[in-house]
Formats: structure tokens, C-alpha cells, sequence
């Protein structure tokens, strides 16, 4: 991509989309983020731009907004703990592809990053739900106008230092990170891999349309 990359981060008030917004405002081929979210992501900087809409399944007030886009890196997500099946689907296929749908429209050359999780379903057949909700948001991604989709597949994240959302059950294992990435180094990345992957695949492109752990970690030792 020979321009700089003006991104749309969702998520930003989680653990993910605070740590990708993170290392996106540091980072010199990202010349401008936009966060949609429904409330503040508590972070200011010159490249960041923020518009609060509490209804993700109606972005036509705020749709003028998303133009003149060419990545998005999608980092909404919900737990299916504890979620009625029906609620989790609307929640995670439902409103991620409306969203996409909403960008591609207005950004015709987009890539579209959506940040998924290990295990997920490309069959769409096996027995967890949440797998096979994921796996079917993914294939219906990929048949989106965009100029490219990547899913992202991640494990276990170890958080960038500071963070404001990190979950709790990281916040405890932290201190196991260096033994987790030698014993399952498959499984495990940072944060700060996760968030340079995404700015290399929306800048560079990737051969793989899924990517792995493994191929998160590959993607993001590459240059800067």
C-alpha cells in the first residue's frame, strides 16, 4: 500500500482494541485513527479522531463519518459465557457484518481486519457454538467488496504494560507470560505483536487470509 494507513479502530474501550489504538498512535505508517465506540476510549492524540453512537446496529447517523478509510480493525467482541445463543449471534455475526457491510460501502478500497480467536470453526459444523458463530462471521466477511480480509486468530495476549482494560484473568498470569511462550509457543503472542501484525496486513498484505498465532508472531517480527 503505497499510501498511509488512515484506520478504524472498534473496541477501543476493551482489552484488545486499547492495546491495537495503542501501538496504531505510535506508529509511522499510520497517519490517522478513527475509534467508533459507545463510549470514550479515554485517549487523546493528535491522530486521533472519536465519534460515540450507542447503536451499532444503526450506523446510518454516523455513516458519513466513516469515509475515507483504508483499514479497519475490527476489536468489538463479546463473551458467549453465559449468553443466550440467540444474543450471542446477533452480537457477534449480526452487528460485526453489518458494520463491515456499513464501511465497504463507504471505503471501497478498505482492508477489513476482525480480530476472531483461536479454535474458531471454519466448518461451521463442530460442536461449540461460539466456535461456529465465529466461523461463519469470517467466511461472510471474506465475501464482502473489500479490498482484503483478514482474520485474526489469537491465544493467549500478553497486554502492553500500562493498560487500562486488561482482563483479569491476564492481570494474574502475566507473571507466567515467559514460560507460557516457551512451553506453548503456538498459542501465545503480545499485544504489541497482535496490533503490528494488523498494520503490516492492512499495509503490506499477508498470503494467508486466516492468520494464526503463528502466523501473528511471523507477520509481526517483519520490518517496520
Amino acid at each position: 500500500m503505497a499510501d498511509k494507513l488512515r484506520v478504524i479502530i472498534t473496541g477501543a474501550s476493551g482489552m484488545v482494541g486499547e492495546g491495537v489504538l495503542r501501538v496504531c498512535l505510535q506508529h509511522d505508517a499510520v497517519e490517522r485513527v478513527l475509534v467508533v465506540g459507545r463510549r470514550p476510549c479515554g485517549v487523546q492524540h493528535p491522530k486521533l479522531e472519536e465519534v460515540l453512537h450507542p447503536d451499532f446496529f444503526d450506523l446510518t447517523p454516523i455513516a458519513d463519518r466513516l469515509q475515507g478509510y483504508n483499514a479497519c480493525f475490527f476489536c468489538l467482541g463479546v463473551s458467549s459465557v453465559g449468553m443466550k445463543a440467540g444474543d450471542y449471534y446477533r452480537y457477534t455475526y449480526t452487528l460485526t457484518l453489518h458494520f463491515a457491510e456499513t464501511v465497504s460501502r463507504q471505503n471501497p478500497d478498505m482492508v477489513f481486519i476482525y480480530v476472531s480467536g483461536a479454535g474458531t470453526d471454519s466448518t461451521e459444523k463442530g460442536r461449540s457454538r461460539w466456535a461456529r458463530v465465529k466461523g461463519k462471521t469470517e467466511h461472510d466477511l471474506m465475501q464482502l467488496p473489500f479490498r482484503a480480509v483478514y482474520n485474526f486468530r489469537p491465544g493467549y495476549i500478553h497486554p502492553l504494560p500500562g493498560a487500562q482494560h486488561t482482563h483479569g484473568l491476564y492481570k494474574a498470569l502475566g507473571w507466567l507470560y515467559p514460560l507460557l511462550r516457551r512451553v506453548f509457543p503456538r498459542h501465545v503472542s503480545t499485544m504489541q505483536e497482535l496490533a503490528l501484525a494488523q498494520i503490516r496486513a492492512a499495509r503490506d498484505g499477508y498470503p494467508r487470509h486466516v492468520l494464526e498465532v503463528k502466523d501473528i508472531i511471523a507477520l509481526a517480527g517483519g520490518n517496520a
